[in-house]
């Protein structure tokens, strides 16, 4: 399960074979979500507002990385 980045304490992880729909988890101190990577929408778990805003925001530019890792990984 590699971190792939981080930024403002927040680490983005993507699992190899992990299930579908294509994710990647959001881990904020005792805090974890997975979003879906394609519509940037939650698919479970939570995070604190402010760290969930700015992980989409920066998700959304970077929303072709995240998805083309994916791929590779799967």
């Amino acid at each position: 399960m590699p971190t792939y980045f981080t930024f403002d304490g927040i680490k983005i992880d993507l699992y190899f074979d992990d299930h579908a729909p294509p994710h990647f988890h959001a881990i904020y101190a005792e805090y974890e979500e997975l979003i879906v990577i394609q519509t940037l929408d939650s698919y479970q778990g939570y995070l604190p507002a402010k760290q969930r805003k700015r992980v989409i925001k920066w998700a959304r530019e970077n929303q072709s990385i995240l998805m083309e890792i994916w791929k590779n990984n799967h």
